[in-house]
């Protein structure tokens, strides 16, 4: 979505969230001060899941903050189709989003068509490392 600012086009990127084990546990629960960080940006958040119907449920998937994709593991996140799905269906390149995910493999696959990925640990949370690479790719 490009804006246009006294002459120049500034791309304003979308941020990709991986939402279970990210930003919900598996149990529903929110991981409040990841929000409040990715609040702090005005960027368009979408939440990338494979959730099945039932997961969607199980991890309250259905009453999150922002808009949430899901191909329901057909694929997996772990297959590059996944990302080229997901920006053809939001009419998005790999150069105007950012993302981050708790999955290796995952990465890699979002990696493998060019999105900017971040790895991010779910056991460390290590916000100021998300917050770095948020603040060097928008």
């Amino acid at each position: 979505m490009p804006v246009f600012v006294l002459g120049y086009i500034v791309v304003v990127k979308t941020i990709l969230v991986d939402a279970v084990d990210c930003f919900v546990s598996d149990t529903g629960e929110i991981f409040n001060a990841m929000q409040e960080l990715l609040d702090d940006y005005p960027n368009i958040k979408i939440l990338l899941t494979g959730a099945n119907d039932q997961q969607f449920q199980k991890f309250g998937l259905d009453k999150m903050p922002y808009e949430v994709f899901t191909l329901k593991h057909n694929p997996e996140k772990t297959d590059p189709k996944y990302y080229e799905t997901l920006l053809e269906r939001f009419k998005l390149s790999k150069d105007s989003v950012v993302y981050f995910e708790h999955n290796p493999e995952a990465v890699k696959s979002a990696q493998s068509v060019g999105i900017k990925t971040h790895y991010y640990d779910p056991d460390k949370k290590d916000l100021k490392a998300l917050k770095d690479f948020l603040t060097q790719n928008l």
